[in-house]
């Protein structure tokens, strides 16, 4: 993994660093046998998270955080364990744990974004970096957004840090890097040719380039932080956070464990279900609008003619449930960068409604059954997520260029 793909960032100095000091936070008082073995236990994982050997760090913080389940810092070792070691959805669960037991922790919020963005899970992150804005810098948050699919939102937060008169080339570079993500490559250029060399515009563009065209979210994050994504079948149950009072002891460990065996025992597992909201579809409406009076005499601007499509039918391919058209659009142009058959199709959407909170459904249709499954699993080949269903009032989206006509 290039150690270059970025200056310096910030959001990878907060997942990965600091770990050492993570041993003096929390209730790290040596008062009974247990918590000395945890504390003894955290620096062992803490050197291991430093020189980078990320499985060997998660085995000795479950230790810990199985002797104090009640610790923050202790959780917050074993998130950032999870990370080094490409288990995001562990990760996830991990800080999450980390909020439950300390909600002002801006840290462990930009953290479960992160975790959450490599899982897939854009919306979530999104709200989380909202959720917790007041405790985030917007250099981290901005980058974040950018990240979890939301790259205008992330220029705007970037852009006005980065007129800060004291706002380094860091800042800047993570500016163009959200702007490269956003498709404005000649305006990233320009932003980081104010601290490079053109040669050096040239090589970073490139290796945006490939960031920016990832195979899964995954392995965007893991390029970020130089990790290799890994299969992640949870958090251990044993470990789950338990309300004050609960019954359920810490679990025991043996002393022998503080030596870390070279081939232990896997531990029962079990990855957290993630709930989704169901979608409630508006009733359809038909918009009609007016022809002027003079549009006889108007010229009409040629049309575009596409390929005809291998069939037509009443099947339409959804890709995914956004905050806003603007952040829909977003999605759509990075759709059609990887998977070149959407450009041929026309984006259609509509408002929905899901427990009170608005969003914008993307989704391409007027295909046969086979033809959207077949496009679906083009999609999900590429990293992202769709399904297949029926048509449910969807209209071209505003956003579009002029509808593409197949032939007859």
């Amino acid at each position: 993994m290039k150690t270059h793909l970025f200056v310096s960032i910030g959001l990878a100095a907060t997942m990965l660093g600091g770990s050492l000091a993570l041993v003096a936070s929390g209730t790290m008082a040596v008062a009974s046998s247990e918590q000395g073995m945890a504390q003894k236990l955290a620096g062992k994982a803490a050197k291991a998270l430093a020189k980078r050997r990320g499985d060997e760090a998660v085995t000795l913080a479950e230790q810990a955080v199985a002797l104090l389940p009640r610790d923050a810092g202790y959780r917050t070792l074993l998130g950032k364990a999870y990370l080094q070691a490409g288990r995001f959805a562990s990760a996830a669960q991990a800080f999450s744990d980390v909020l439950a037991l300390n909600p002002a922790d801006g840290r462990a919020a930009l953290n479960l974004a992160l975790a959450q963005t490599a899982t897939g899970e854009w919306v979530a992150a999104r709200e989380t970096l909202t959720a917790h804005a007041a405790r985030m810098t917007d250099g981290d948050r901005g980058l974040a957004l950018a990240l979890a699919g939301d790259p205008a939102g992330g220029i705007a937060l970037l852009s006005q840090a980065a007129r800060d008169p004291a706002a380094t080339a860091t800042m800047r570079q993570n500016l163009a890097l959200a702007l490269a993500l956003d498709g404005r490559w000649v305006e990233a250029r320009t932003v980081a040719s104010v601290d490079m060399s053109p040669e050096q515009v040239d090589a970073r563009l490139v290796e945006w380039a490939g960031f920016a065209r990832p195979q899964s979210a995954a392995q965007q994050v893991a390029a970020l932080l130089g990790v290799t994504p890994a299969v992640d079948r949870g958090q251990p149950v044993q470990l789950a956070l338990a309300a004050p009072g609960d019954a359920a002891p810490a679990a025991q460990v043996a002393v022998e464990a503080v030596d870390v065996p070279s081939a232990p025992e896997p531990v029962p597992t079990q990855l957290a279900a993630i709930v989704r909201p169901a979608i409630t579809f508006a009733p359809r409406q038909e918009i009609v609008q007016a022809l002027p009076r003079d549009y006889r005499g108007r010229a009409v601007a040629p049309v575009r003619m596409a390929a005809a499509p291998r069939s037509a039918g009443g099947y339409y391919v959804q890709l995914g449930a956004f905050d806003t058209q603007a952040v829909a659009r977003t999605a759509w142009r990075r759709l059609t960068r990887t998977v070149p058959r959407l450009a041929e199709l026309s984006p259609q959407g509509m408002q929905a409604s899901v427990r009170g909170t608005s969003f914008y459904r993307l989704s391409v249709g007027g295909l046969a059954r086979g033809d959207a499954a077949s496009l679906c699993s083009r999609v999900r080949a590429k990293g992202d997520r769709c399904f297949v269903r029926t048509h449910a009032g969807e209209q071209l989206a505003s956003w579009a260029g002029p509808q593409r006509l197949a032939s007859r």
